[in-house]
């Protein structure tokens, strides 16, 4: 094959295809995540009776103000919020902080039962959980209904998710820092703090917006652990509306998902690039 043959193969112009497949695939994407998001905000702007068929017109007349106020009063919305934080905030330092130390150990000792043990703990990442068994066995213990026992469930159903991500960041980590650490006469927790910890840092960030976001819309788990005793967001979104107080009423349905999505939804914008950097740096490794 001549030389200038193959120059013109290099330089043969793309496909039509090729060239439309990105503006393609981003519109798709748009298409599927904003079509649901337009019609939430529209419905949500709307009056009852604009809003009994929800839809993706614009509202005559805007009242996405009057209907959050609205919420305030009649859907004991603040409840609900403090009841989020209650059992979020926990359940995320508690797996962040045994989860993250199991993963180091696991990282660290190369051996059959440590693979073993490590498939065991990155199983639930797969595997449901048995919630029948959990009532159970929180009845049986006393805490069933409490946000102890929330906390327990969630600390346990996540802990999963932090070992799989922090394993493979902690053996990019070179051991002789531990080594030096421990020459200097650093015990293992000391070491763990103060080498260790500060280094996955990104990959926590990634681990902390994932089990957040999985806590904080929760309504499943909720529903049967907590039994009613303590209101989340989610659970209290889910109890006004079967219990008729939004009863045909998606404006105020939607409107409260926004209240109730906004936070998180503020959080993961500022924090997109700690995913993606905590993400490829211990997952992919």
């Amino acid at each position: 094959m001549s030389t200038a043959s193959v120059s013109r193969k290099a330089v043969a112009p793309r496909s039509l295809w090729s060239r439309v497949q990105p503006t393609f695939v981003v519109l798709l994407v748009l298409l599927l995540l904003g079509l649901p998001l337009w019609m939430m905000v529209v419905t949500a702007g709307k009056s009852q009776a604009e809003a009994l068929s929800p839809n993706l017109s614009l509202p005559s007349d805007w009242q996405l103000w009057e209907n959050i106020t609205e919420i305030f009063t009649r859907g004991n919305i603040t409840a609900g919020f403090v009841g989020s934080l209650l059992v979020m905030v926990p359940s995320v330092l508690t797996v962040l902080l045994f989860g993250s130390m199991a993963a180091w150990v696991l990282a660290r000792r190369a051996s059959r039962a440590m693979t073993v043990a490590y498939g065991a703990a990155i199983s639930g990442v797969v595997l449901p959980p048995a919630v029948v068994t959990i009532v159970l066995l929180l009845r049986q213990i006393g805490m069933s209904g409490s946000a102890i026992g929330m906390i327990c469930v969630y600390a346990g159903i996540y802990m999963s998710v932090v070992i799989f991500f922090v394993t493979g960041f902690v053996r990019t980590i070179p051991v002789e820092l531990e080594e030096a650490a421990r020459v200097d006469g650093a015990g293992p927790v000391k070491v763990f703090a103060r080498i260790i910890l500060p280094l996955l840092v990104p990959v926590l960030s990634t681990a902390t917006i994932l089990i957040c976001l999985y806590v904080w819309n929760d309504v499943f788990y909720a529903f049967f652990v907590l039994s009613g005793s303590l209101d989340t967001l989610p659970l209290n979104l889910y109890n006004v509306a079967s219990a008729g107080l939004y009863l045909n009423n998606w404006h105020l349905i939607f409107a409260y998902i926004i209240l109730m999505s906004l936070p998180l939804l503020l959080v993961f914008m500022f924090m997109q690039r700690k995913i993606i950097s905590g993400v490829t740096s211990g997952a992919v490794k």
